[in-house]
């Protein structure tokens, strides 16, 4: 778990260029790449670390114009915890300025959108033999990074309010009652800051984030409608362009792992609203340093926004060390890693004996989870959590054990119900839960039954023995079988 839920701190590790990857991030005005995705370093310098950069560019006077409108919407914003507008714009315009080896966004053209359908539509026959879900792909869509943009924000605003909601709910508690009519100018001024500064942090988290997935489906989350499987055919180029693998191979390997993912996610109508409402519970648990924020409502310059930047940046929030967070915690981390571990196991027995590759492909992007890429970095930044590769591959290791045990019928039965699916000590122990859960379903079906065959009783005994008129009990019958 990060140690600075929603990523106010600084990043773990210097980029690899040092000053002069910082030198690229000022000339650029933006400040993203993997190692940092939001791009924020401490207040007060300039370029990247200037908080107002990624949103006013280098301050030319040129450019004066647009940025003080900008201010003005920014001070202006009465909206929810984040200024989603703001977000969408920033993330636009860090699209706009490309990645960091210099690849640019564009648009994708008739062939790359065939190549892509034609790729869902074969790992779908694939599939087939591999799960006993039915295809959960109704179409397949070629984005672009711009597009990628827009279709998932709905899902990032659903992931992040929670946790910015706590934030503007404590920007109004830190003072007493009675002084915040008085200082309610001040409030709402901190507030429409705050949700501009979430709004800039996220919108270039998302938009760093773009230029790096290859499909709805990267974190385990599901991002866009369910039924819409999406590939990103520049990004997916870029994936490929070092692992001396045909790049047919490599589409149509990402291609099985999205509509594996879209499979579980259109055919287990619960897992949704149960990741999401993990996610949210994990928030809800995220608590504030009210003395720091009190400092800061005291000093709060409104001529000087960077300083409320600043504190932000120095770990204003911490998830609270109660049984409730940690319970919340393990369930959001097991249920990412078996839906993860599911989509492992599954893409592997489909592809291992067509692809040549599928051996490679597979590691390549188990190692690509492992080393932090902007996709886990991103997502733990955004809510304090990361994601263990042992969870995955011990996930995987349990759906692999089970597909042996009661093959792919019992496997996928599992997905009936939150309650059937494994914990996180059955990760440790696959081969136990496995011969364990088989005799708990036998005496669970032999309950269901039983319980099935009573009321069937009671409605005869109750149309023998009761009253003509229909006035009969169940507890009368049940009171005549007891004398």
């Amino acid at each position: 778990m990060s140690d600075t839920p929603f990523g106010f701190g600084l990043p773990p590790e210097e980029p690899e260029d040092g000053d002069e990857g910082k030198k690229k991030d000022q000339q650029g005005g933006g400040g993203q790449g993997p190692a940092n995705p939001f791009g924020f370093g401490p207040a007060g310098a300039g370029g990247a670390d200037n908080p107002l950069a990624a949103m006013f560019g280098s301050l030319n006077p040129t450019d004066l114009g647009a940025a003080f409108q900008q201010l003005g919407q920014m001070l202006s914003y009465e909206g929810g915890p984040v200024n989603w507008d703001m977000a969408k714009q920033i993330a636009r315009q860090t699209v706009a300025q490309g990645t960091s080896d210099g690849t640019k966004d564009a648009s994708v053209g008739p062939a790359e959108r065939t190549a892509v359908e034609e790729a869902v539509r074969l790992a779908d026959l694939w599939l087939d033999d591999a799960t006993s879900l039915p295809s959960g792909a109704g179409s397949a869509v070629a984005w672009s990074r711009a597009e990628w943009v827009e279709a998932t924000l709905p899902a990032w605003q659903e992931l992040v309010d929670p946790v910015a909601e706590r934030v503007g709910a404590a920007m109004g508690d830190v003072l007493p009652e009675e002084m915040q009519a008085m200082a309610g100018p001040l409030i709402g001024m901190m507030r429409s800051m705050g949700g501009a500064m979430f709004g800039t942090q996220i919108g270039q988290a998302v938009g760093v984030l773009a230029g790096e997935v290859v499909g709805s489906t990267d974190i385990g989350l599901p991002l866009t409608p369910a039924g819409k499987a999406a590939l990103l055919p520049g990004n997916i180029e870029a994936f490929g362009k070092d692992l001396s693998v045909p790049k047919e191979e490599v589409r149509l390997y990402l291609a099985l792992r999205e509509a594996a993912h879209q499979r579980l996610f259109a055919h287990v109508p619960w897992l949704r609203s149960h990741l999401f409402g993990a996610v949210d519970g994990y928030a809800r648990g995220i608590k504030v340093d009210t003395a720091k924020l009190e400092d800061v409502v005291g000093q709060f310059d409104p001529q000087n926004p960077e300083q409320l930047q600043d504190a932000l940046q120095q770990g204003m929030f911490q998830p609270e060390d109660t049984p409730q967070q940690k319970a919340a915690l393990a369930r959001l981390e097991t249920a990412l890693a078996l839906v993860e571990g599911w989509v492992d196991a599954v893409v592997h027995t489909a592809a291992k004996p067509r692809l040549t590759s599928a051996d490679a492909l597979r590691e390549t992007l188990r190692r690509r989870r492992a080393s932090g890429g902007p996709a886990e970095q991103t997502f733990a930044t955004l809510i304090g959590l990361e994601l263990r590769p042992r969870r995955l591959r011990d996930a995987s290791r349990l759906w692999a054990s089970l597909t042996d045990a009661r093959g792919v019928d019992g496997r996928d039965t599992l997905w009936a119900h939150p309650d059937m699916l494994p914990t996180a000590s059955d990760l440790d122990d696959p081969d136990g839960f496995v011969h364990r859960e088989q005799l708990d379903f036998s005496e669970l079906d032999k309950m269901l039954g039983e319980a099935a065959d009573k009321p069937d009783l009671r409605k005869k005994d109750a149309s023998e023995d009761g009253p003509a008129d229909g006035t009969g009990r169940p507890g009368d019958t049940e009171g005549d079988d007891g004398e």
